[in-house]
């Protein structure tokens, strides 16, 4: 846990915030605190396949884990939250404390009310227990990764193969540079005029005569000086060329994206991404496939995925096999490749979400906010990872979180992964059916 802690520190300090000079060290030690926490419940499932520990330490150390994690998922995080976002109005700085309150009671309300319309628990369970708050956090937690992976499952052949991408050559770069230097020309000699224009005005004493405020502004567009240019009307100009300008640039760029992206397709790499994208392809059509079924025949197996494989090759090819014995090995080796590519791809998921919307003001807010989604998204990991475990290895995970419908969220997942994933495809398709059009237009 502390190497965790530490890890998850530099992290903070090393990415998140090395543009920041303002830090708030209960934000670092909150977002270090949940990693560690997070990558403990997957270094205990690893445990939990391994036997490292004494069944009685595991069962201890998986009660002491959730019921941290649970405790700044519920109380602190969002409590820091209201009071960054209060401390950042004036207004309400002298009660922020009070306003921070009422924000976390607002969100308890909510967080609440969400388990109403799911068959998630049993009604025996107290108000405060494990299985009540898992049961909320699973659901939020499982949607965020149906909706993550249901878009990385399409978005991740689209990205890799060199079919989707667009024929640009170096003509249409030079054609389309060519057009941006001659709207930018365009504008600054349309500028010259009304600079000129003014300067004519002020040498005619106009500009002294004015009226002042906001009667000056409407007078100086909507008015023309005798024998000289028409201002609103070149005005109009300029701002249609700058806009045109900006969209030209834009187009410029991605026509520079996709001959890069053009240029490494051809190196081994390239290639090797490029296959990639052919088996994401067709592992995203099956998994639509299934998930439909699933849902459809309301299906959820019974049977790791590993044992299952492992005893249906068996049966068909009438070999000798020790299938309880190689399916931990292979479960292990599984389990392992799931938890470091969702600890991966999530943290560098929140790099770049930060980067795109932080500010000096709202980067702690959004930093706690990031916290969140991390700790709800490895505890619904943990849920749905379950699955994939032995079911031998299942009994202390299954005792520790209690009575919750593992079924539901099975079947919750593959509803939002489907509506992700299929989601995702018409919109890429009609982004891609565009940009053609796009640039044509251009």
């Amino acid at each position: 846990q502390v190497l965790f802690f530490g890890f998850g520190w530099l992290f903070f300090m090393r990415k998140l915030f090395k543009d920041y000079e303002v830090r708030q060290y209960v934000v670092q030690v909150i977002f270090s605190v949940t990693f560690a926490f997070s990558c403990t419940m997957f270094e205990l499932i690893i445990f939990e396949i391994l036997g490292v520990l004494n069944s009685s330490s595991r069962y201890f150390h998986w009660k002491l884990n959730l019921c941290v994690i649970l405790l700044i998922l519920v109380f602190m995080v969002p409590f820091y939250i209201g009071y960054f976002v209060v401390s950042n109005i004036r207004l309400l700085h002298r009660q922020k404390l009070l306003f921070a309150c009422v924000l976390w009671l607002t969100f308890m309300y909510f967080f609440w009310k969400l388990g109403d319309p799911f068959p998630i628990l049993s009604p025996k369970h107290g108000i405060l227990s494990i299985e009540q708050l898992i049961s909320r956090v699973g659901v939020i937690g499982v949607t965020l990764m149906a909706l993550l992976s249901g878009f990385g499952a399409v978005n991740c052949p689209y990205t890799y193969m060199s079919y989707f991408l667009r024929n640009v050559t170096d003509a249409d770069i030079l054609a389309l540079e060519r057009r941006l230097l001659q709207t930018m020309d365009m504008i600054v000699s349309k500028k010259k005029r009304i600079a000129v224009a003014h300067r004519t005005m002020f040498q005619r004493g106009e500009v002294h005569n004015k009226p002042t405020g906001f009667w000056r502004m409407i007078k100086s567009v909507t008015t023309s000086v005798p024998g000289s240019e028409n201002l609103s009307l070149i005005q109009q100009e300029v701002d249609a060329l700058e806009e045109l300008s900006r969209q030209l640039f834009l187009e410029t760029a991605d026509l520079h994206a996709t001959k890069e992206r053009i240029e490494y397709s051809k190196t081994f790499q390239g290639k090797y991404f490029n296959f990639l994208g052919y088996f994401f392809s067709i592992y995203c059509v099956w998994k639509i496939f299934m998930a439909t079924i699933n849902i459809v025949f309301d299906r959820v197996g019974k049977t790791d995925p590993v044992t299952r494989g492992i005893e249906i090759t068996v049966n068909y090819l009438g070999i000798q096999f020790d299938v309880k014995f190689w399916s931990q090995h292979i479960s292990f080796i599984l389990v392992g490749i799931i938890i470091v590519t969702s600890i991966r791809g999530l943290l560098i998921t929140l790099t770049k979400f930060f980067y795109a919307i932080s500010s000096s003001k709202s980067s702690n807010v959004i930093v706690l906010l990031l916290a969140q989604i991390m700790g709800m998204y490895f505890v619904s990991s943990v849920l749905l990872i379950r699955m994939s475990m032995p079911l031998e290895y299942r009994t202390i995970i299954t005792e520790v979180l209690g009575e919750l419908q593992f079924n539901f969220y099975h079947r919750w997942f593959d509803v939002i992964f489907l509506v992700s994933a299929l989601s995702s495809i018409l919109f890429l398709y009609l982004a891609h059916k565009q940009a053609p059009e796009k640039h044509m237009a251009l």
